[in-house]
């Protein structure tokens, strides 16, 4: 790539880029790419990531941590060769474990190398066929013993792998060693990158959605809360648009933290983009609103307009927590696979009802259901019994929802009085509402189902919930009416669920009578 007049032409050297990247995508086994966690960066949102950074270094020193083919480290420099005020150097430390990327990397280098000196920038790049995760626990490790500080990086760039790390692999047993505890690849690049960086360096990454909620990312949300300012988080409207190559259907996200606690409520950036459009559309939020000062469980929750706002002011506003209410939730005690030898299709002597999410129909739970694949009872005796509960009205929830359900949070009423037998055994797959393990009143039950499968608590869970699994942690962090409004909700309620309309009136109602507040 020549530059006339040291002029340089952003759109021709990201696709000179971009060829690489799709050259490299004839070579690589799909098995071997979904083995390690790879969904490599389109030119697209490479650029959009690079354009997060701040300007005013004269000298960068950028951490690529699972470069591919180089496409971000190739963003970043485009993007501060059309900066105003060009860095007088820039030092890329990339890392790629994968042998098979390195000379699509080598070539990527290549191209940089050549742009940069025709603009008179030093450009330092250091490509490593290192593990990552093994080489930074060794430089931190080293550091916190030796008590001498490594070379940190001002910036970080990063499309993490994407794949689960068993609780018995070796990568979590090092990661233990420095104190970091989580169940993902991309959580664990993404803290060690933060570690790496200097103080006030800035770090942009790519990552699925689902360390916003849930259990096992809190202790990701702590650290990166408690070490970082959130100073943006990008959305995409369309699923499809970031890894359509790749077939990749999660919800993912951009973000962007500086490596600096601010002590003040400060504002932090929404912004989305949208198929078929170069669109973005921004809003501001306080980060109080982000992240709930009283939320224990730090879910951070993302408002993309004035409506999101409003929908989770109403939602705040019931004041009452599940534990308020005298109520619990808990994850179905019956782990199939574990117990099939006393799973049956037919009743037999001593059987009792196994509720799948297969059971859930029209808002309350059809058993048995004849000609299913999976069981419908379960045989009631010492070994079993401690998995079953007292006949009586529970609120069931789909632990998963199905990408053709409009809605993430599906709720079912059990009724003891369609299934004539005193006890019920549900499957992991579901969460139920009980009260100290047995059931819950016939209008209170009907009441909290009507209100689960509001749209309303649909809108209010998306902000926070990035995927089709609904955790019971999840419903435990919800807000929820009074017991007497449940009451009066269920008392609404027949033999039928009213239909979705008529749920969301019951619900405004709510709110437009005043009865929701404190």
């Amino acid at each position: 790539m020549h530059l006339e007049n040291n002029t340089f032409d952003k759109n021709e050297f990201l696709e000179l880029v971009d060829k690489i990247r799709r050259e490299s995508s004839v070579s690589i086994e799909n098995s071997k790419q979904i083995e390690l966690g790879q969904y490599f960066t389109n030119t697209k949102i490479a650029s959009l990531m690079a354009s997060m950074f701040n300007d005013g270094r004269s000298e960068i020193r950028l951490l690529d941590a699972g470069a591919g083919v180089g496409s971000l480290s190739a963003a970043f420099i485009a993007e501060m060769c059309c900066r105003g005020d060009r860095p007088k150097e820039i030092s890329i430390v990339a890392y790629e474990k994968d042998p098979v990327l390195l000379p699509y990397l080598f070539k990527t280098r290549d191209i940089c190398n050549n742009t940069c000196k025709q603009l008179g920038i030093k450009l330092n790049w250091e490509i490593l066929n290192h593990d990552f995760i093994n080489e930074s626990i060794t430089l931190l490790e080293k550091e916190k013993l030796e008590g001498r500080e490594f070379e940190r990086f001002d910036c970080a760039i990063l499309n993490p792998p994407y794949r689960k790390i068993h609780s018995s692999s070796l990568e979590r047993k090092f990661l233990r060693r420095i104190s970091i505890e989580t169940s993902n690849l991309y959580s664990a690049f993404v803290i060690l990158a933060i570690r790496l960086l200097k103080s006030n360096g800035e770090l942009v990454a790519i990552t699925p959605r689902s360390f916003c909620n849930g259990p096992y990312f809190k202790s990701f949300r702590k650290e990166m809360l408690n070490e970082t300012t959130f100073f943006q988080i990008h959305t995409f409207e369309s699923r499809r648009s970031i890894f359509s190559d790749d077939g990749v259907q999660q919800e993912n996200v951009i973000f962007k933290l500086i490596k600096e606690k601010l002590k003040n409520n400060y504002n932090v950036i929404i912004s989305s983009s949208f198929a078929n459009t170069d669109e973005i559309v921004k809003y501001t939020i306080r980060y109080d609103q982000f992240v709930h000062p009283n939320d224990k469980e730090l879910f951070i929750r993302i408002l993309k307009n004035d409506s999101g706002y409003k929908i989770s002011d109403k939602i705040d506003r019931l004041g009452n927590s599940i534990q308020d209410l005298g109520i619990s939730v808990s994850t179905g005690r019956v782990v199939d696979f574990r117990f099939k030898e006393y799973l049956y299709n037919q009743p037999l002597h001593g059987t009792v009802p196994l509720i799948y999410p297969f059971h859930f129909e029209d808002g309350f739970v059809k058993w048995p259901k004849l000609n299913s694949k999976k069981a419908d009872f379960i045989l009631q005796n010492d070994i079993t019994e401690k998995l079953l509960l007292p006949s009586g009205f529970y609120v069931v929830v789909k632990r998963f929802s199905s990408k053709e359900e409009l809605k993430r949070v599906v709720a079912a009423i059990y009724d003891p009085e369609k299934v004539m037998l005193s006890k019920v055994g549900f499957e992991n797959h579901v969460n139920f509402y009980h009260i100290e393990g047995e059931g819950l009143t016939e209008s209170i039950a009907k009441g909290l189902t009507v209100f689960l499968n509001s749209s309303l608590i649909d809108s209010y869970f998306r902000q926070f919930n990035g995927h089709t699994q609904v955790n019971a942690t999840d419903l435990r962090n919800l807000k929820y009416p009074r017991i007497e409004q449940l009451e009066e909700l269920g008392k609404r309620v027949g033999s039928q669920l009213p239909e979705q309309y008529k749920i969301d009136l019951m619900i405004n109602e709510l709110f437009e009578n005043g009865e929701c507040n404190y």
